[in-house]
Order: C-alpha cells, then structure tokens, then sequence
C-alpha cells in the first residue's frame, strides 16, 4: 500500500481535520500540561480540594500526548529520506534533555535510574528499524517465522526498556510494534497500541486522534520539534529546584 493510501477510506474521511504538524501541537500542549502538573501541582496536593481538580483535569488531558508521538515516530520511520540521522536527532536530543529531564522529575541534576522520552523513542524506531530490515530479507521464507522473530526482538527490546528505565518502558516498544504491523490498518492500529497501555485509561483521548489525521505535513518548525522538550523541562526543573518541591 502506498504511504498515503491508507489515509483515504471513505469511514475515515469524516473525521480526518487535522495534518502533522497540528497534531504534534496538541501532542506538544498536553506534554505541557502534564509536566506542570507534576512539576508544580502534585507536590502541593492533599487529595482533596480544587487543586486536586485541577490536577485531575491535567491528568487526564496529560494522556493525550504520547500515543500522538509515538504514530509520528512509525511515521516518520516509513517517511523520512535518512533514517540514520532521525536516529541521531532522537538520540542527541535524548543526551541534551536527560539533566532537564533529572531536575524536572527528581530536583537533582543526574538520576541514573530513570531515562527521558527521548530516548524511549529511539529505542522504538530501533526496534522496528531491525524488524523491518528483517522483513526485507525474509520475503523468501514463511511469513510467520518472521512474526516469531519479530516478537522475540519486542521482548528484548521490551526488558531493555525496562532495565534501563525508559519513559513508558515496554509499554512504549509495544505501541511501536503495534503501529508498524498495522500500518496500513489505523483502527486496528490504535486498538492493539491502546490495549498495550490499557492501563493509562485517558490514553484513548490519543489514540483517538490519531484517526484525525489527514496523511498531511502540515507547516512544521523542526528546530522547534526538537527544542521543545528540553526547553520546557529545564525551565520546570529550574522552578522545581528554586522552589525547593
């Protein structure tokens, strides 16, 4: 199926409003507001009060986010012309963002037990990167012996997620597994990535969507892309670490 075909099912149209770029916006907003909320609500929370509204409403829109990054990672591994330098940007800007990271989640400047997203999304497009790399290689033999491989790929990708303290750990390589098997099937695509993280129930509001996306670019800033993460975490970990929570 070509890139974009998938993009134009009749049941789909309806609710296609939204290209890339505004997509990864909103994916960028409720990243915000996530991170507010645990950088500067939750240490002030007694489980009662508006606050913890508040906190709950952030929660919730909070959710959105990650399954939106995530499809654009599938994405941009099937579009983009250089798939060593989308490695090397997801890597590099995982190195630049792990001290923001540390002081936005921990107050300190280095926790070795716990990894930014950043590299949880490199991890993800390695992992497809090998089954995809297998799949070309194996159009020859039995479908299903690639499958088997392919799992057990996830499952050591998965457990290195784990050890290493990746953002989402294993639920994360999962999702990406789950958008590149079905690529060429959205719904099927969203359900299997949602039943990957059930447990993060608001996730859906993300998953969601993702069926408003039109197979648009939209007007992207790259730098802007890359920058915000690390920006937007060493300003919450500056006002974390002055105010001491």
């Amino acid at each position: 199926m070509e890139l974009n075909k998938r993009f134009e099912r009749e049941y789909l149209k309806k609710f296609q409003i939204f290209n890339g770029a505004q997509l990864k916006y909103i994916a960028f907003i409720s990243m915000l507001i996530d991170h507010v909320n645990k950088a500067l609500i939750y240490p002030f929370l007694s489980g009662e009060g508006i606050l913890q509204r508040i906190s709950d409403v952030f929660d919730i829109l909070g959710r959105i986010a990650f399954p939106l990054f995530a499809f654009f990672l599938v994405e941009g591994f099937f579009k983009t012309g250089n798939r060593k330098k989308y490695l090397f940007y997801l890597v590099f800007f995982g190195i630049i963002s792990e001290i923001p990271f540390d002081m936005f989640q921990s107050s300190v400047f280095f926790e070795p037990n716990s990894n930014n997203v950043m590299f949880t999304l490199a991890l993800m497009l390695i992992t497809i990167w090998i089954i995809d790399t297998l799949k070309l290689k194996m159009q020859k033999i039995p479908k299903y012996i690639w499958y088997f491989l392919s799992s057990v790929i996830v499952g050591i990708m998965c457990i290195i997620s784990m050890v290493t303290g990746m953002d989402y750990e294993y639920h994360a390589i999962m999702i990406g597994y789950f958008f590149y098997i079905f690529y060429d099937k959205p719904v099927f695509a969203i359900f299997s990535g949602y039943l990957a993280i059930f447990k993060e129930f608001w996730s859906l509001l993300g998953f969601g969507l993702i069926l408003t996306y039109n197979g648009k670019r939209g007007k992207q800033n790259k730098l802007l892309n890359y920058c915000f993460y690390p920006v937007h975490l060493l300003i919450l970990g500056i006002l974390r670490m002055i105010l001491k929570i």
